[in-house]
């Protein structure tokens, strides 16, 4: 197993309404290496992007405990980066300007990572497109400006919160081989949260299934696949079919 950059240990969540507690999250219980692929699966309402928002320090756990790189996550952090399934651009600043935000905010100066942005940029197929607004770009291109905010400032770990989600099938599917092409470029630790089986299957080393809610994980399930993946082989659809049937044993049994 490689050094840990996220460790998760009796992770709970708990929220407060109108009509009493509702319990999010119960017992999770996961680590992820570095340099590793992770995706999250599991249905509507089962917490997925609840437990995204925990790791990245944005919600506080109501008990358990998250490290990364053995230090407690208590907010938000300079090291983790977060990719929404919105980009979140912001329209007055140019696409460079957008990538700069997170320099801009912590402060750590434009100078050096002026270039790096540029070359993020050309990485996700962006040159050219450096002084544009947001308005003019597809939501694919938006999107992609979205990723390279997200590793602007190095992160030890990007988030992703279903990013492809509300793109075209076409544009969905060059988007992830592009943000494979990242990953295997930088080495980076990704956690991906997504609803789709072969969009996880496609993508990570590890596919950890959660039940309905409250969340808890099914299973964690490492792929023995080799790269690159064709989604029309037997040996995928034979994966497909069992990580299907985790999922949909616990959803069918709550329905019942």
């Amino acid at each position: 197993m490689p050094n840990e950059v996220i460790a998760v240990q009796g992770l709970r969540k708990e929220y407060g309404t109108a009509r009493g507690t509702v319990l999010a999250l119960d017992a999770i219980d996961f680590t992820v290496g570095e340099g590793e692929f992770v995706a999250i699966v599991g249905p509507s309402g089962c917490g997925k992007s609840t437990l995204l928002k925990i790791l990245a320090g944005l919600l506080p756990a109501s008990r358990g405990e998250v490290k990364l790189r053995n230090e407690p996550i208590r907010g938000p952090r300079r090291d983790i980066g977060v990719v929404f399934q919105s980009p979140v651009l912001f329209p007055w600043r140019t696409v460079l300007d957008n990538v700069l935000l997170p320099v801009d905010v912590q402060k750590l100066g434009r100078d050096g990572n002026r270039t790096r942005a540029l070359e993020l940029l050309a990485l996700v197929g962006l040159h050219g497109f450096e002084h544009r607004y947001p308005w003019e770009l597809s939501g694919g291109m938006q999107q992609r400006v979205a990723i390279t905010r997200g590793l602007i400032h190095k992160p030890a770990m990007l988030l992703m919160d279903e990013p492809f989600g509300a793109l075209d099938a076409m544009t969905r599917e060059r988007l992830q081989d592009e943000l494979l092409d990242i990953w295997q470029r930088t080495g980076l630790t990704v956690v991906f949260v997504t609803h789709s089986i072969e969009e996880a299957i496609f993508l990570a080393d590890r596919v950890v299934v959660m039940t309905p809610g409250p969340g808890r994980i099914e299973s964690d399930n490492r792929l023995e696949l080799p790269r690159p993946r064709d989604v029309a082989s037997p040996e995928f659809n034979a994966i497909r079919r069992v990580l299907g049937a985790k999922l949909h044993s616990h959803h069918a049994k709550k329905a019942a």
